[in-house]
């Protein structure tokens, strides 16, 4: 009976030194990736460095995150009939606007629009998405954050825009 107590007692505490030997390599963990995400923070910081508006105004940054579904697609984002941005896969763009109430669409099969009402010296994010259509990708559009912006590493685009055809 006191040999049978003895194992037990050997496996329980082996099963708790694994237990804390897991607890520990978990806390050096959190530790690195606390350190690693602080340094990271830093470094997200300087990936798309955006400055501020003009004096007077106030700017929309359209953004579009890499993707492998669509990335031969761009969308141009118009002001009414007028082209402002295009946007490749992986790619964003500044728009310096006066302040008021600013509508913006893009489409191809189908029409997106976002409203949105901008004031002078603030800095307004607006990802552009992709959904499946019935025969091909729609581009949404939908506010945003600076954290959303700088979690990705983009180019600035160098597409230029096309205005809409009038019927």
């Amino acid at each position: 009976m006191q040999i049978f107590k003895s194992k037990h007692t050997l496996i329980l505490g082996m099963a708790l030194s694994v237990l804390a030997m897991g607890v520990q390599a978990s806390q050096a963990q959190d530790a690195t990736d606390s350190s690693s995400s602080s340094a990271s923070a830093a470094a997200v910081t300087q990936l798309n460095p955006i400055g501020a508006p003009e004096p007077g105004k106030g700017q929309i940054v359209f953004f579009r995150p890499s993707k492998y579904a669509g990335m031969a697609v761009s969308f141009s984002v118009h002001e009414g009939n007028t082209g402002v941005i295009k946007l490749t896969n992986g790619s964003y763009g500044v728009l310096q606007v006066e302040p008021g109430i600013k509508e913006y669409n893009t489409s191809f099969e189908a029409k997106d629009t976002l409203r949105l009402e901008v004031e002078e010296g603030e800095t307004y994010y607006v990802i552009q998405s992709l959904s499946m259509g019935v025969l091909t990708y729609r581009p949404i559009m939908t506010p945003s954050s600076e954290a959303a912006f700088q979690a990705k590493k983009l180019k600035l685009t160098k597409a230029t825009a096309t205005d809409l055809k009038s019927n």
